[in-house]
């Protein structure tokens, strides 16, 4: 039933399907709710990257050690102006639907335990999976109002606990989506192998994060920041590539709003 399909009966006519009395209002597929969640801050900060490098090329280079280098950090072609305000408001339109797709899982967990066979420890998995997801999203809002030029230590710190957060929600959610899934469709199977792929991928892109900061902030090593800032890219591409598997995950599903919904009930 689509939204053009809605009909609303009168008040003494009987409805033998509760359906029929609904009027919807908005509806939305979470597929596109993702691409647009996903591809917003992808392009901007492709654009930040670009438009930084060309017409701020020294503002972003600039560095404590001041070696040659040649890739500006995210945090770097962010913290100028314009691009600040751009990657802003593109975050502010990528929290939105993150913190929907987070209650979206959590929702969606709490369904398939009834088909699980550990289901204390999937309580715990998803309820930890949630709060993960809602503090990676804070911390994600952290770095971005608050830049390196504005108060460096504090957005070192924000950003060490994104770091944390995100790679903690991946393997939680990992574990997760294993646990409540007693058997996997194609699809979902296809989902679950990204997601560990992904995962593979921004363990390996922190640690030669860590390695390359402490010898570019320490040893003040030619090229150190460059390769720290290739492995902050591929890094933040991951993760929003992990977070696009919505798309495998709810390749149908949609947002609704509408009046005379039936009340969903749980056991």
């Amino acid at each position: 039933m689509t939204a053009k399909d809605a009909v609303v009966k009168s008040a003494d006519e009987p409805a033998d399907d509760p359906l029929e009395n609904m009027l919807f209002f908005f509806n939305l597929s979470i597929r596109k709710l993702a691409f647009v969640g996903v591809s917003l801050p992808l392009i901007t900060l492709l654009t930040c990257l670009a438009t930084a490098y060309v017409f701020q090329y020294d503002d972003v280079h600039e560095t404590h050690c001041r070696v040659y280098n040649v890739i500006p950090s995210i945090s770097a072609i962010t913290g100028v102006t314009p691009q600040t305000y751009m990657w802003r408001i593109a975050v502010a339109f990528h929290v939105g639907p993150r913190m929907v797709i987070a209650q979206v899982y959590y929702n969606y967990f709490i369904n398939q335990v009834s088909k699980a066979a550990d289901r204390s420890t999937c309580y715990i998995l998803i309820n930890l999976c949630y709060w993960l997801n809602l503090i990676e999203i804070a911390a994600i809002c952290g770095v971005t109002y608050i830049s390196n030029r504005e108060n460096y230590p504090v957005h070192e710190k924000i950003f060490i606990l994104f770091m944390l957060s995100s790679l903690l929600y991946m393997i939680v959610m990992i574990k997760t989506f294993n646990k409540v899934h007693k058997t996997m469709t194609d699809r979902q199977r296809l989902s679950y192998t990204i997601k560990k792929i992904l995962f593979t991928v921004c363990i390996t892109s922190t640690f030669t994060l860590i390695i390359y900061f402490i010898k570019h902030r320490f040893y003040c090593h030619d090229l150190a920041f460059t390769w720290f800032a290739l492995s902050e890219y591929v890094l933040a591409v991951s993760n929003m590539a992990f977070h696009f598997t919505i798309t495998l995950d709810f390749p149908h599903e949609q947002l609704i709003v509408a009046k005379n919904f039936p009340t969903l009930k749980r056991d």
